[in-house]
């Protein structure tokens, strides 16, 4: 898998590039919330929520997706080594893998890929989090919100760049693939998809559906 920093990714020029958001597209919702309540636990959880209380009351007000998700970060993850929270995240990809994967993006994601197109996930989630789940498909790339550490490689409760949503994902791509960027196909299902979709010849706004069998 390529990088997960932004950078220009060495990709053929006949090569198409297919761009596809993580959280409600490839799952069937928010995989860093879901991640923070399980590493939490249920009593982490209600503690940390009554933490959050601040931050949730000014996001009411602002509406500022970058600063509750910095927020979330400070409470559940500050201090943690980013050794340990990449073999947390890995876990809870094995964990829930089974049952938070749409099936149809998953056969769409394959199809492109036998295609012999470059695939890049483009996700507002952090990175680091996400990087077991893109592994796990064979991403060649993926873009996210990168979280910061400090100077012994713990979070520091911080982002190193943008909240990576909106024009912000668009912004990425053409620091990734240089500033012309035709993306083949884009799928996402909310408004911060909206600019990366406008980019891709197939945009694919709310295209999966299906959710995994629980039996």
């Amino acid at each position: 898998m390529g990088a997960t920093q932004a950078v220009r990714q060495p990709v053929p020029a006949d090569q198409p590039i297919v761009a596809f958001d993580f959280d409600g597209t490839l799952t069937i919702r928010d995989s860093f919330t879901q991640f923070l309540r399980w590493r939490a636990g249920r009593r982490g959880w209600a503690m940390g929520l009554v933490r959050m209380a601040p931050a949730t009351a000014a996001y009411a007000r602002s509406r500022d997706r970058g600063a509750i998700k910095a927020a979330s970060v400070a409470v559940f993850l500050k201090g943690l080594s980013r050794a340990e929270l990449g073999a947390d995240a890995a876990a809870f990809a094995d964990h829930i893998w089974d049952r938070f994967m749409r099936p149809d993006a998953l056969e769409c994601w394959n199809d492109w890929g036998q295609r012999g197109a470059h695939r890049v996930i483009v996700t507002a989630s952090p990175a680091l989090t996400v990087a077991p789940f893109a592994l796990r498909l064979g991403a060649d790339a993926l873009l996210g919100t990168n979280l910061t550490f400090d100077d012994q490689d713990r979070v520091t409760g911080e982002f190193s760049n943008l909240n990576c949503r909106a024009e912000e994902k668009v912004r990425r791509l053409r620091e990734a693939y240089g500033p012309d960027i035709r993306l083949a196909a884009a799928y996402g299902d909310t408004s911060g998809d909206t600019e990366m979709l406008a980019i891709a010849d197939i945009p694919g706004f709310r295209t999966f559906r299906d959710r995994p069998d629980r039996r």
